[in-house]
C-alpha cells in the first residue's frame, strides 16, 4: 500500500469534503481518502499504480483544482490553499450556506 498527498483548492465545507471523497474512492486502487479541510490537504492511500494524474483529473472534473505535494511541503505547512469560497466547477454549487 502506498499514499499520495494532494493540495486541493476550493474546499470550504463538509459538503466539499464529501464530494472530494466520493470523487476519489471509486478510482482503481484507491482504498482510503483522508481530507483535512482547514489545510486543503488530501491523503489518498491504496495500490496507486496509475499515479497522480488520475486523482488530479477526477478532482479537477469535480471543480477542485489539485496538485501533488511533496512530503516536505506537508510537514512544514508550505502548501496553503487560497480558499475564497466554494468551488464553482459544478452546477448548483456544493450546498454551502456562505
Amino acid at each position: 500500500m502506498n499514499t499520495m498527498d494532494l493540495q486541493v483548492e476550493g474546499m470550504s465545507c463538509g459538503s466539499c469534503v464529501k464530494r472530494v471523497t466520493q470523487a476519489l474512492l471509486p478510482l482503481p486502487g484507491v482504498s482510503g481518502v483522508d481530507v483535512d479541510l482547514p489545510s486543503g490537504r488530501v491523503r489518498v492511500s491504496g495500490e496507486l499504480v496509475q499515479g497522480g494524474d488520475l486523482l488530479i483529473g477526477a478532482l479537477t472534473d469535480m471543480g477542485y483544482p489539485a496538485k501533488l505535494t511533496s512530503d516536505d511541503s506537508i510537514a512544514t505547512g508550505l502548501s496553503q490553499p487560497k480558499v475564497v469560497g466554494c468551488h464553482s466547477g459544478s452546477t448548483g454549487g456544493c450546498g454551502c450556506r456562505r
